[in-house]
């Protein structure tokens, strides 16, 4: 369940489907293809050979192809998110984005097959028939009763993992907060009454789940829409539901809930009413997990019982109920031991590794990323973020030693300290950490000038920073011009806080404050006054000066060079550092940080001693242990030249002032990231391949950064601008509406102090 308080129109949710390639996946070959002898090796004659082994020992298939980290995800669109039946043509954007996360959150391969039948036994066959192209099946958007005898079925004839997300998921999930609910309160899963309001797919799953880790079965009441499931009712009954009739004389929701302590909701918005709740026990656990409304709003049932722990499917609450939280990872730790299926034991080592990780202190470098804000164990916190960078290595890890505790892997893993490690290198952190950023800011929205409002690009961007809910965006241009643009985007201009010289209240303050700044610096008072008047940058700065925002961003229609020209007349450094800019680029399991990229032409020794370790502190708060590499055409000292000492006494400068990260240089790039040619220095201090590169000159950075960044497969970030005295950004004017809400972000939540 991961329902958003993000906010988008159709039209962009369309456009983000159908723009470029169309879809959201696509296949990328793993070798390289680029000879004739490559192609060879890949296909005809060099594939007859691990085909000749595969058929000698199927096992060897995950050895020589794909099939170890292959998932499908499968539906017949037979119950599509909240919409319903809608086929299985309409399910494929839904299992497409199902694919993304599988890979997003855990390095697994997935392909989407829709299956165009509602035929329970075709459904079957057409699946069980893909067993030797997969590792693992995901199930998904499949109605209940059919999901229970499809996945049943499969299970048994399949000998590879087979997961209904829609049941397990939630389950796995849900049982993770009871965990930490109950040890809130005091409570032990042996002795707590339940009420299970919901009889689909996943209100099943729940209920088996809990059962198998200890609520005894005359603890559990189960309601449908015809009331109570009780022993010898015939109404609307069937196998599954049977096995969990329960022995009561309660007939009704009202009835049931009355003493109860918790309240597990998998049915419809607004099914549990203010007076139910006051009906519970003391301290109540409220999973009210209907999406896209619960079935009763966390501040109702606060306002109703304020000792409530209350959880939902939503992500505007705290205690979300989130499936992408266990389906990545408990397939990982299938996939890497080889499991044959999913099993019991696997499920709850899965809940219970989520309730510990929700117990544990967020890490300093994550925390930072959220402006020092830190998740803290508690009833707004009974489960772990989405988000958190350790769900990987402590989900897959418990998964994959319960399949092996439980006889069911068929390649267990001898050093589970080393698969840790494994685990953790699969992933670039920097996604998590950007991601943990966006909702840092959504916690504590900031005022963000976007001073080129004028531009469609920019303004598109101040809309979904708004929408997002990740602060509020101060508008620079002419108050007619962008209210027309905002109405013609579908936005009530009326919602929006414009600002332009003509009108400000401001200007004269302004004009006097840049005065006194610029006045010996050969600028007439009437200079002064046209700058403020006609320059939005000058303008937006000015505001920012006077505290009338928190951040800026601006650049799109003039060169970084000019723009920060501009900037500059306004604002400062921070007092005794210098700017400098920082482009990040982010790869699939690495990220690096490139500096000075935009500022400093030809920097000295202390500056590029400044520029590292301020660079390194960015690392650190996008969550990375820094390793720093001054970067020069010579290796050591070899060949000699004219620009090493800025360089070399750097590095001396590190060595008095001690810091805590890693350092090393002169050294080029293929050195500072290739552990092999690293081999060749042990006198390197280095512990692995440098992640932080300080150039030696602006001209060699900035064109290596504009290089990678056309050139490279990596995602960009920035460049982002460092050390200024207020936090000011500087798109770039070739910057998307993406690029441009990601540097307002970034700069609301501070990481680029």
């Amino acid at each position: 369940m991961s329902e958003s308080d993000v906010q988008f129109t159709a039209q962009e949710a369309l456009e983000f489907h159908s723009q470029g390639r169309p879809g959201k996946i696509e296949i990328v070959a793993t070798k390289p293809m680029a000879t004739q002898r490559d192609l060879s090796l890949a296909y005809s004659p060099g594939v007859a050979v691990p085909v000749q082994a595969i058929a000698n020992d199927p096992a060897t298939a995950y050895d020589y192809t794909a099939k170890g980290n292959l998932v499908a995800v499968i539906s017949n669109g037979t119950a599509i998110l909240g919409m319903g039946n809608l086929g299985a043509l309409a399910s494929k954007p839904v299992m497409e984005g199902k694919a993304v996360l599988f890979k997003r959150f855990a390095d697994v391969d997935s392909i989407d097959i829709e299956v165009k039948t509602e035929d329970v036994g075709r459904f079957i066959d057409a699946v069980e028939l893909l067993e030797p192209t997969f590792g693992g099946i995901n199930l998904e958007d499949i109605a209940a009763p059919s999901c229970f005898i499809i996945e049943q079925t499969l299970r048994e004839r399949m000998n590879i993992p087979v997961f209904h997300d829609d049941q397990h998921g939630t389950a796995i999930i849900a049982a993770a907060g009871l965990i930490n609910a109950c040890e809130l309160t005091g409570r032990s899963l042996k002795d707590i009454k339940v009420v299970c309001n919901g009889a689909g797919a996943a209100a099943i799953a729940c209920t088996e789940l809990i059962k198998a880790m200890g609520v005894p079965h005359d603890n559990v009441i189960m309601c449908d829409r015809s009331g109570v499931i009780y022993q010898g009712r015939t109404e609307g009954m069937d196998q599954w539901k049977s096995a969990h009739a329960a022995r009561t004389a309660t007939r009704s929701l009202a009835e049931a809930i009355v003493g109860a302590d918790v309240f597990l909701g998998l049915s419809a918005a607004n099914a549990l009413s203010a007076d139910m709740v006051r009906s519970m026990s003391d301290q109540p656990i409220i999973f009210a997990m209907a999406n896209p409304d619960p079935e009763i709003s966390p501040p109702v049932a606060r306002a109703a019982r304020p000792d409530a722990i209350i959880a939902t499917g939503r992500s505007d609450f705290p205690n979300q109920v989130n499936n992408v939280l266990c389906f990545p990872f408990l397939f990982r730790g299938a996939l890497d031991v080889r499991a044959t299926t999913i099993n019991e034991p696997m499920k709850i080592a899965a809940a219970n590794a989520l309730a510990q990780l929700a117990r544990e202190t967020v890490p300093e470098e994550v925390a930072a990323a959220y402006g020092g804000m830190s998740h803290k164990f508690g009833r707004d916190y009974i489960i772990p973020s989405p988000f958190d960078p350790r769900l990987m290595e402590i989900v897959a890890s418990a998964v994959a030693k319960a399949a092996m505790e439980s006889g069911v892997a068929q390649k267990p893993i001898t050093d589970m300290s080393a698969y840790r490690a494994q685990l953790r290198a699969r992933l670039n952190p920097t996604n998590s950490v950007l991601t943990q950023v966006y909702e840092a800011a959504r916690a504590k929205p900031r005022r963000v000038i976007f001073a080129e409002a004028e531009e469609d690009v920019v303004l598109r961007a101040a809309i979904q920073f708004k929408q997002d809910g990740y602060g509020v965006p101060v508008l620079v241009g002419r108050d007619a011009r962008v209210r027309d643009m905002l109405r013609d985007l579908g936005t009530d201009a009326e919602d929006y806080e414009i600002h332009n010289s003509a009108q400000s209240p401001l200007v004269e303050r302004m004009v006097d404050r840049l005065y006194s700044r610029l006045q010996r610096r050969g600028y007439l008072r009437r200079d002064i006054q046209r700058m403020v008047n006609r320059d939005r940058n000058i303008f937006g700065a000015l505001l920012l000066q006077l505290d009338q925002a928190d951040a800026m961003i601006t650049g799109v229609t003039r060169t970084f060079g000019q723009t920060l020209r501009e900037l500059r007349r306004v604002l400062d450094a921070k007092k005794g550092e210098i700017s400098f800019g920082i482009h990040v680029m982010v790869g699939k399991t690495h990220t690096v940080f490139i500096a000075d990229t935009t500022v400093n032409e030809r920097p000295s020794a202390e500056e590029l001693a400044h520029i590292a370790e301020k660079t390194a502190g960015v690392a650190r708060r996008m969550g990375h242990i820094p390793r720093v590499a001054f970067l020069s055409f010579s290796t050591f000292g070899n060949p000699h030249g004219t620009w090493l000492n800025n360089i070399r006494d750097a590095v001396a400068l590190l060595d008095a002032r001690r810091p805590d990260f890693e350092y090393e240089g002169d050294m080029p790039p293929d050195v500072a990231l290739n552990p092999a040619l690293m081999k060749n220095y042990p006198f390197c201090r280095l512990s692995g391949p440098a992640n932080v590169l300080v150039m030696p000159g602006l001209q060699s950075a900035n064109l290596s950064a504009k290089l990678l960044r056309e050139l490279g497969g990596d995602q960009v970030i920035g460049p982002m601008l460092i050390g200024m005295e207020k936090q000011v950004q500087v798109a770039t004017m070739a910057s998307s509406t993406s690029d441009l809400v990601t540097l307002a972000v970034l700069a609301a939540a501070a990481v680029t102090e």
